[in-house]
């Protein structure tokens, strides 16, 4: 056979593998034959993508699962308990759906197969998933991951510690006692992340719903930075995962809200108008042991909550 011919069949084969289902990619590039189960067009709704016209709306997304798994090494006795149930994939799936809003395929796919990862059994996956919705056509990301290969893709917040949440007022924003506050905040070592309103200037106006509350949760963000201008401590945060980080190295923060009230699967109900509704919320949904008001009545919450005034001590 001709080398063009030889080259041509190879190029054929890589193009049909890379069209493939997961399964035989397994196959095709495993070193030793290997047990595997599959999870195969496991078709799911969910609000997904980083273009503005993807958000506030469902669409279909298709996945399509092989895991590798290390053989039995004795009888399994028809038990489920020794082997990789099928569940454990589409359980893999549903709990990083409803952890946060995810913008982009590959993040998605990753932690997916992160998670599935963590299960004894599960040597090697692959994880396809293709967006169904987006035109006469599907979209896609196909990766594979090995036990060990690399660090947790997700958000894992199980482990993050449970902070103090601190709303502040404008008029405690503006104090002389800012400082004050925040130096007997942090002596006490609990994780601090300090909270604000929007600032007393009006915002500006539309009657589109989704712009209204986009320009409400970027002047809640102005004033996030008018607040780490009064104290360098103060670090504006607006992902989880920075805010992880943060609480975990002693590094106070300041809520940016946007991207997590915007990203949230469970996102509050209340209005960014609403700053202390929303504060509320944001202390509920990182486990806060307490939310503190200063210069403003306490809300309505599920987290200890207290309020004192502007000459108080905290």
């Amino acid at each position: 056979m001709p080398p063009t011919t030889l080259s041509g069949v190879l190029m054929t084969d890589d193009i049909r593998l890379a069209f493939a289902h997961p399964s035989e990619r397994a196959e095709a590039t495993a070193d030793t034959p290997r047990d595997r189960i599959s999870l195969r067009d496991y078709v799911v709704e969910v609000e997904i993508g980083a273009f503005q016209l993807e958000r506030g709306t469902l669409q279909r997304v298709r996945f399509n699962v092989v895991v590798e798994v290390a053989p039995q090494t004795g009888d399994i006795d028809d038990d489920v308990d020794r082997i990789l149930s099928y569940d454990r994939l589409t359980e893999a799936i549903g709990t990083e759906l409803h952890a946060e809003r995810i913008n982009l395929l590959e993040t998605l796919a990753a932690r997916v197969a992160e998670r599935i990862l963590h299960e004894p059994q599960a040597l090697r996956v692959f994880v396809r998933i293709e967006k169904l919705d987006r035109g006469p056509f599907s979209l896609g990301v196909e990766i594979v991951r090995a036990k060990g290969e690399l660090a947790r893709s997700g958000q894992d917040h199980v482990q993050a510690p449970h902070p103090r949440i601190v709303f502040l007022s404008n008029a405690a924003i503006g104090s002389d006692r800012l400082s004050v506050w925040i130096d007997g905040l942090a002596a006490s070592g609990v994780p601090l992340v300090l909270c604000v309103g929007a600032p007393d200037t009006p915002a500006p106006q539309t009657r589109i719903a989704l712009a209204q509350r986009r320009i409400d949760l970027l002047a809640i963000e102005q004033n996030a930075w008018v607040l780490a201008g009064r104290d360098k401590r103060c670090m504006v945060v607006g992902t989880r995962t920075e805010l992880d980080w943060a609480m975990k190295n002693g590094q106070i923060c300041v809520w940016a809200p946007s991207k997590i009230v915007l990203d949230a699967v469970d996102g509050p109900s209340a209005s960014p108008r609403d700053a202390l509704a929303l504060v509320a919320w944001f202390a509920q949904s990182l486990q806060a042991c307490e939310l503190l008001v200063i210069g403003a009545a306490a809300p309505v919450a599920t987290v200890a909550t207290r309020a004192i005034g502007l000459g108080d001590p905290v």
